[in-house]
Order: structure tokens, then sequence, then C-alpha cells
């Protein structure tokens, strides 16, 4: 059976149920394009209609959304540059920590690679445990001082997880090296000609290890060491409680006696760069520079991106 032709719905009908579909709740929040009285809201569809008390209130409002920005991005720019730290006199004091601290690590740990005798040539638990309670040692006294870094991996490390700031990690370095060439100069100085010709201390790859293996397996022991300090020393961490400089030592004792056979385990460039520079030896001296920090830059930025720890109110991210 047919619909009658009066039964059907005009298109006058149809568009007027077109037109009156409820709105969604963002449409109602909207002001409409046409007021009570039936003119159009030009303040909603043109904005140069706004009142001049209302654009100035929308400008200052953008103004001030777009100073915090900036500030906010110089702020952070300022921390990573670090220039007003260094420029402080009280900077001095750490460098000289991380000079000292450098100078005494290679000096102590470096004799305790020193074959005097070849029927009686050092042990890797000797040498592991040297310069594990080393680092233990001077982490406890200079660490409220410059932090201990006394390894430009270390710094390099810290500088990628936002810990350290560009300037600071430079000058870091700097010292560092400067330390660990007086601390194997003066080693070569106590000892016998015999004894400092046998190496003193430099690191060198094992029997078959190649240069691609030395350098993944520096940088998988220097990833570990920062992976522990980041841990041991980050601030909202409750869980790790414990003496720092301990972990630290230890875990760099597991690591020496785990690579001392294949790379003798610097995890510290500028451990190697010390003896190398005395003995004017540069054999495959920069693996112990691309391995280190390699490793260590791959841990700083595994541990603020994944590792670190979120509290309540910053749920998200968080910059130590």
């Amino acid at each position: 059976m047919q619909r009658s032709v009066g039964n059907r719905p005009s298109y006058l009908h149809l568009w007027h149920e077109f037109l009156t579909i409820q709105p969604t709740a963002k449409q109602l929040a909207r002001k409409p394009f046409y007021k009570s009285t039936g003119t159009m809201n030009v303040s909603t569809v043109f904005p140069e209609g706004l009142t001049e008390t209302e654009r100035s209130q929308r400008h200052a409002s953008v103004s001030v959304k777009d100073d915090e920005d900036v500030q906010d991005r110089y702020n952070r720019m300022k921390d990573f540059v670090g220039l007003e730290e260094v420029m402080k006199f009280e900077f001095l004091l750490k460098l000289f920590a991380e000079t000292l601290g450098t100078f005494l690590l290679v000096l102590i740990g470096c004799a305790s690679c020193i074959t005097w005798t070849a029927d009686n040539p050092p042990t890797v638990v000797h040498i592991a445990f040297t310069f594990g309670l080393a680092v233990a040692s001077l982490a406890h006294v200079l660490g409220p001082i410059s932090g201990c870094h006394v390894n430009p991996a270390v710094s390099m490390g810290l500088l990628v997880s936002g810990n350290c700031s560009f300037l600071k990690t430079i000058c870091y370095i700097v010292c560092q090296c400067c330390g660990a060439i007086a601390g194997s100069g003066i080693l070569k100085l106590l000892i016998p000609v015999e004894a400092a010709n046998n190496g003193l201390g430099a690191t060198n790859l094992g029997l078959l290890v190649n240069q691609m293996q030395g350098i993944f397996m520096e940088a998988i022991v220097t990833f570990l060491l920062l992976l522990v300090i980041h841990a041991v020393t980050d601030p909202k961490r409750t869980d790790t409680k414990g003496w720092a400089p301990l972990a630290i030592g230890l875990t760099i004792t597991v690591a020496h006696m785990a690579a001392v056979p294949v790379t003798g385990s610097s995890m510290n460039p500028a451990r190697s760069l010390g003896p190398a520079i005395v003995l004017g030896k540069w054999d495959d001296l920069w693996i112990y520079w691309v391995g280190p920090i390699l490793g260590a830059c791959i841990a700083g930025a595994l541990y603020k991106l994944a590792f670190r720890h979120k509290t309540m109110d910053d749920d998200a991210s968080y910059d130590f």
C-alpha cells in the first residue's frame, strides 16, 4: 500500500529537524553567533569586534603565557650551560677536589697493576679491590665537595641525565685529565725503572680481543657503573638505603673482575690517558674514551627516561 502524498514529510519539515539537532556540551559552552535580540554576536565571529577592555585582557593573557614560556626556556638553557655556577669562587674548590681525587685514584690504582717480578704478577682480585675501595674512600671524602666524579665518563653521563651543567662537565674533564697525568708521572718517579717499563698500569686489550669487543666491554661495565651512581644518588628515591660510596666502589670491583682480562677494565678515560701520556704509548687509547663515554651516556639517558623515581606530585617526569 502506497503512502499518501499528504503523509510525506515536507522538505521544509526535514530541514527544520536538521537545524534543531541537540547541540553538544562543547557547543553549548561557546558564545552564540546571535544574541537574544537577533543581532550577530560580532565578538565571537570577528575578534576585532571585541571591546577595548576585552581585547586588552585577551592580549594580556596571551602575553603572560608567552613570557612564562620564554622564561622557562631561558631558565632551562641557563641551567644547562651553568655559567653562573662556574663563575663562583667556590667552584675552584670543586675543580681542585676533582684534580686531587683523580690524581690519587690513578696513583694508587695503577700502582696495584704494576708487575714487580715476572713470576708474581698482580691478580685480578688484587686490582679490582684496589680500584673499588679507592673510589669508595675518595667518594666519602670528596663527594660532599665536588661529587667526586674523578672520571670523564661519569661527568658525561651526569650531563646527559641533567645532573651536571655543560661548562661544569668540561671543566671537570680537564681537571680529571690533568690529575690523571700527574698521578701517572708521580707513580713513575716512585717505582724502579724496570717496574715502570712493565706498563705503569696502562690498559691494553687482552689476547685475541679486537677493538670492537673492547669498546663494547668498556661500554657495558661503565653503563653498569652509571646506573648504580644514578640510583644511589637520586634524592627522590627512598628505597636505596645504605652507604652510596660503598655501593659505587663494589660496582667498580665487580666490573674489574669481569673486564680486566678483556680490556684491563678502564671504565675511566682519564685513568687510561695518564699512563699513556707518561709512557708515550697511544695504541688503542681511543677505545678507552669511546667505550666508557658511550656506555655512560646511554645509562644517563636511560635512567632519566625510564628508571627515575616518580612521585605522586610529579607523576610524569622530573629533573634532578
